[in-house]
């Protein structure tokens, strides 16, 4: 019988230390991360873009593919990753640590490590008794059932067409007058629609037999002039003078969703009789034909608008200018800003920085007189594609002798992936041209004029919760 062979205990020590040191290392990228074992599409992934990305990844959503189940999401998996990483999806261009806004769509890392770990796991399904429910998304609205949708005329654009801009006649006739706590423009095709900027006509009852005499469009460009245009119309009283106007109630831009705001503020009253007039409909060029059919949503309140907002505009048709002029030459990069004083408390709710293609960065912030800083909103990486109006938590207090500043940087070079012309050419606003391939830079304030406690009035709209 042979003699047992002893073990070393401190070879044994280290045998055990090897081999708990390699399933540390096995194991590590999901434990020391705090990612699952296994990634899967049921449990992990779905419920992330459910959360971020389903809102317009949807069928009839703005989005040209949905991302509403496993094989749709395997699919495209490769292209969320890489959106994901690089921040490009979901949109959101404002920097969260300069301010944060209602609504905003920012994912965790973690959420973008779930994605990839999911990917480099071999995308698994899961257990389909993990797949979590799909939000419940308003049909033909981005933000709910609306009491009323009034129809645009449809348009047809051929394919390899320039910028069209149409002034267009939505008329209404209503049983009685209504209150409305939010208009909302919704594109036909999201494709096609670059911006809205709309109006309300209010007629008088009696001085207006029918308000849908005259035609529904016209373009702008072949009108002599804008009274021309009106007639054409039939937009005058039954006597020839003009209704009452009231500017900007509808707006759109590309990944806008439209501003909802808490009962008694903002809001309008409907007249029995009236029409909305898309002042400028502007159908971007396009590379195929399309077609649109957009509408408006109206969403009646029962409260009246205690506080009507009020907007003014920096920069282009802005009450304070571009300084120095808006002329970018080929192969610069240009600095310019906007600034204005304002005279009285105001309670700022929504900011909505503009700019076109060559746009490289935006900031806006309000000086006080004692010399601090009020930051409103930072765009490091401007994008042309998602310009939205974004909404304070709470309304940001600008006491009286501050003075609010926009500035925007401009990319006029050939490095400038999103530059239209190659080579680079000389681009200005031309007076205000809003065309894609010109500029304009805008800094548009929706405000109030201050109560006192403001700063703790939460702008949250309770039927927004599911956006959230």
């Amino acid at each position: 019988m042979g003699r047992k062979k002893l073990i070393n205990p401190m070879k044994q020590c280290k045998a055990l230390l090897v081999i708990c040191s390699i399933s540390f290392l096995f194991f590590s990228c999901h434990w020391g991360s705090g990612l699952p074992h296994k990634v899967t599409y049921t449990e992990h992934v779905a419920p992330v873009l459910y959360k971020h990305c389903t809102y317009c990844h949807r069928t009839g959503g703005p989005a040209h593919f949905p991302l509403e189940n496993y094989s749709q999401a395997k699919k495209y998996a490769t292209a969320i990753a890489f959106a994901v990483k690089e921040r490009l999806m979901p949109p959101w261009p404002a920097d969260p640590h300069y301010t944060e806004f209602i609504g905003q769509r920012v994912l965790k890392e973690s959420e973008i490590a779930l994605i990839e770990e999911w990917i480099s796991d071999g995308m698994l399904e899961g257990p389909k008794d993990k797949m979590p429910a799909m939000p419940d998304y308003p049909e033909g609205s981005m933000l709910g059932k609306p009491d009323l949708v009034l129809p645009v005329v449809p348009h047809y654009r051929e394919a390899n067409s320039s910028d069209a801009f149409l002034l267009v006649k939505v008329p209404f006739e209503l049983p009685e007058s209504v209150f409305v706590s939010t208009i909302e423009f919704v594109p036909g095709n999201y494709k096609a629609v670059h911006h809205v900027n709309g109006d309300l006509i209010r007629y008088e009852w009696d001085k207006k037999t029918n308000v849908f005499e005259g035609e529904l469009s016209t373009d702008m460009k072949t009108d002599s002039t804008i009274l021309l245009a009106y007639e054409k119309l039939g937009l005058p009283n039954d006597d020839g003078s003009y209704p009452e106007l009231q500017k900007s109630v509808v707006n759109y831009l590309p990944g806008v969703t439209a501003q909802r705001y808490p009962e008694g503020i903002g809001g309008y009253i409907l007249p029995r009789k009236g029409a909305f007039l898309l002042n400028d409909l502007h159908y971007g060029p396009v590379n195929e034909p399309l077609y649109d059919s957009s509408k408006i949503n109206l969403f009646f309140s029962k409260i009246p608008p205690r506080r009507p907002v009020m907007e003014f505009q920096l920069g282009t048709f802005g009450i304070a200018p571009v300084l120095p002029d808006l002329v970018i030459p080929p192969g610069e990069i240009k600095h310019v800003y906007s600034k204005y004083t304002i005279p009285r408390d105001i309670s700022i709710l929504t900011v909505n920085p503009h700019m076109h293609l060559i746009g490289k960065s935006f900031k806006a912030y309000a000086l006080k007189p004692n010399g601090d800083t009020i930051r409103l909103i930072s765009i490091p990486r401007w994008d042309f594609n998602w310009q939205y109006f974004y909404t304070f938590p709470k309304p940001v207090k600008i006491p009286a002798g501050s003075t609010i500043v926009a500035e925007g940087v401009y990319d006029n070079t050939s490095q400038n992936h999103n530059n239209p012309f190659s080579p680079p050419r000389l681009i200005t606003d031309k007076n205000g041209s809003m065309k894609a391939t010109d500029e304009m830079f805008q800094f548009i304030v929706t405000w109030l004029p201050y109560e006192e406690g403001d700063e703790n009035l939460s702008l949250e709209f309770p039927a927004n919760d599911y956006l959230q």
